[in-house]
């Protein structure tokens, strides 16, 4: 509940937003005691180390039509709710809105019973419940509105009235802990499946209002808030829900209440929030889990506390909050190689070159989970920090489907795929997760317009009118989209597939440009590797040995190729334009065995990241020790959770800075809706 006094007044509603959260305002029912500093009895200060984030929190590039603070956020297919607060007049509101995260479009889908603030929200089912929160004093109401269809109700009662609280989800419980009862801060956590029968889970070793509360798995993170008396907390608690037992995992470096908590990529953030002056951070402290080590992250551009937090896409929005006044923006936690992209500081070469260099590597490495059916992004120290499909993101336009391979596009800003056996192509807003073209049509295969099978390497082809190039495998033809996506002229015939370049080719499963608009390009029914030029004319062409089954050649800086045989063992070539082999990796030892490997790439920094499809991993060989030195996935062992892959089929990597450095990309940045 709020420490700021109300006053009961007819005061219009905050027309543009808040269209249905027209209150009163009344005098507060309780005082809070100044802060004066301090923490908890049992936390102990910690000087927070520094290393490079993972992560920054920049401006979402949309704001909401009016300020609201203490509001509650929640995501739901793919969208952002947002319910109650603040006015930036001090009205409670009872709103609801819905809010898409990939534009910042917002519209209202109805209202609460009871307009409220300092509440706390879940997702149950298809309704947002808000628990709590109040206006003049703290309410034990529970509330639920129907988000497909806006219908709300009463849904039931707390066990005590509570505001200031906080609310979290662990599989289908939500916990709701913490809070104000119009006495004193809160220990209590209950839990609850259907929003309306509660029971008590645990409790904290004392009572807190405005803690930051994030989830790790089965675990609730709880990181400070306001201790009985006003005093502002520095402990970061762990409550195990399989347990019920609560620890402390970390101490902030300074006492803050009023924060914001998210967890990415094994990382616990804690955001922003109020001094023990009262004063409102731009802070961020990392915790890295599990074993609770702070770390200082790089600092908002602007103090920032009682935002409403919501995952969207790859990760989570801020939504309005207050510094010293109620605000209207709207920011988002992004990858640091994102960030970078959107904002570039300073000469980008230095530290392009930089990154280049490092090992195994820096940045993003996209990969296409093809047995998972799904794409997920990784960085080196193996940590997911995005998938697609998500529950968290739109839904595919199209039934998503047996990716082959996934390539950054728009300087990181999208990525474009080829379904290979849904026969369709795809090109999906990062991190947001908003189609923005598709072609071809789910599981059916075909020839003439609109249609595609078995489409192999979709790369971005920025020569002419030309703007994508796809070798459509089984039509045995290498096809070629213009800026309007559609497909519009084709190297090889319709359906013949004899090895026969520049006129047919034999079922192609390559076509990678090269920088002048060169394609590398191979003929399973032949077994060759060819450069041709756009028109098809073959510049060279060599069956090359050891590549029994060639598969996506790449060129390195000084000319040379490297392809891969897609057989067991496998086994990667590196050779000369004129077909002499300079370099063969065949590892015959359990470990370095390859298992039909469908692509290897060359690293800026010297490594070759391979696919090996049927070992059910990605590695990064290095090719001066022929040692696998990285890995991703567990070898032999297909699976879907965290380190496991099942049958990757393609990577791509995203340097900072928004540099794509293994292939051609689009020459903007900027994407469009209906095409390439």
């Amino acid at each position: 509940m709020t420490a700021l006094h109300r006053r009961t007044a007819s005061a219009s509603c905050l027309l543009l937003f808040f269209l249905f959260g027209c209150t009163g305002r009344a005098a507060t029912t309780s005082t809070v005691t100044p802060p004066t500093g301090g923490a908890a009895p049992t936390s102990t200060a910690a000087s927070p180390a520094t290393s490079a984030s993972q992560l920054r929190i920049v401006p979402a590039g949309y704001r909401l039509p009016a300020p609201v603070q203490r509001a509650v956020a929640v995501s739901f297919g793919g969208s952002v709710y947002i319910a109650g607060g603040l006015d930036a007049t001090g009205n409670s509101a009872a709103g609801v809105f819905r809010l898409d995260p990939a534009n910042g479009r917002i519209t209202s889908i109805g209202s609460l019973p009871q307009a409220f603030h300092d509440g706390a929200g879940a997702v149950i089912g298809h309704s947002l419940f808000v628990f709590g929160g109040g206006t003049a004093r703290s309410s034990a109401a529970v509330q639920a509105i129907d988000l497909p269809t806006g219908r709300s109700r009463m849904a039931g009662t707390l066990p005590s009235p509570l505001s200031d609280l906080a609310a979290a989800t662990v599989g289908s419980t939500v916990y709701v802990l913490g809070g104000w009862n119009g006495v004193t801060p809160q220990p209590t956590i209950w839990a609850t499946s259907n929003g309306t029968t509660f029971r008590r889970a645990g409790a904290l070793p004392t009572g807190l209002r405005y803690p930051a509360v994030a989830t790790n798995g089965t675990d609730l993170l709880i990181a400070g808030g306001v201790l009985a008396g006003g005093r502002e907390s520095r402990t970061v608690y762990r409550f195990d829900t399989t347990s019920g037992r609560t620890s402390i995992l970390a101490s902030l470096p300074a006492p803050v209440g009023h924060a914001m908590a998210f967890v990415e990529r094994g990382v616990l953030y804690v955001v922003g929030g109020l001094d023990p002056s009262g004063a409102a951070t731009s802070s961020v402290t990392e915790v890295v889990l599990p074993g609770g080590t702070p770390i200082a992250g790089p600092a908002l551009a602007h103090p920032l506390a009682d935002a409403a937090v919501a995952p969207a896409g790859a990760g989570h929005l801020l939504i309005g909050g207050s510094d010293t006044s109620t605000l209207a923006q709207v920011s988002r936690s992004v990858p640091v190689a994102a960030a970078d992209a959107a904002a570039p500081t300073g000469d980008p070469s230095a530290s392009v070159a930089s990154a280049s260099s490092q090992r195994p590597f820096a940045g993003l490495l996209l990969i296409a989970d093809r047995g998972n059916d799904r794409l997920i992004v990784v960085d080196r120290h193996r940590r997911i920090v995005w998938r697609y499909p998500s529950p968290n993101l739109p839904a595919p336009k199209v039934p998503f489907y047996f990716p082959d391979d996934a390539f950054w596009v728009h300087g990181g800003h999208a990525i474009l795929v080829n379904e290979e056996e849904n026969d369709v192509i795809a090109e999906i807003a990062y991190p947001s997760g908003r189609t923005i073209w598709t072609y071809g049509h789910p599981r059916v295969a075909g020839s003439s317009a609109g249609y595609l099978h078995q489409p192999d390497d979709a790369y971005p082809y920025p020569f002419g009118r030309d703007a994508v190039v796809v070798a459509d495998a089984k039509n045995c033809r290498l096809l070629f989209f213009g800026l309007s996506g559609r497909a519009d002229r084709q190297i090889g015939v319709t359906g013949n597939c004899s090895a026969g370049l520049p006129r047919t080719v034999g079922y192609p499963n390559a076509s990678t440009p090269l920088s002048n608009g060169d394609l590398l390009t191979t003929e399973l029914y032949g077994g060759g590797v060819a450069r041709v030029r756009p028109s098809g004319a073959v510049v060279w062409q060599h069956r090359i040995p050891g590549l029994g089954v060639p598969s996506d050649p790449q060129m390195l800086p000084d000319g040379s190729i490297l392809a891969v045989d897609y057989g067991n063992p496998g086994g990667i070539v590196r050779f000369r334009p004129d077909g002499r082999v300079v370099w063969t990796y065949h590892a015959r030892s359990a470990a370095g065995a390859l298992d039909r490997p469908s692509l290897g790439a060359p690293l800026p920094n010297g490594l070759i990241a391979v696919n090996d499809d049927e070992n059910h991993r990605v590695v990064l060989i290095d090719p001066a020790t022929d040692r696998i030195v990285w890995q991703y996935g567990v070898t032999g062992v297909p699976g879907r959770t965290a380190g496991h892959l099942n049958t990757p089929d393609g990577l791509d990597l995203l340097l900072p800075g928004g540099v794509i450095p293994l292939h051609t990309d689009f020459p903007s940045s900027l994407t469009h809706v209906g095409r390439p």
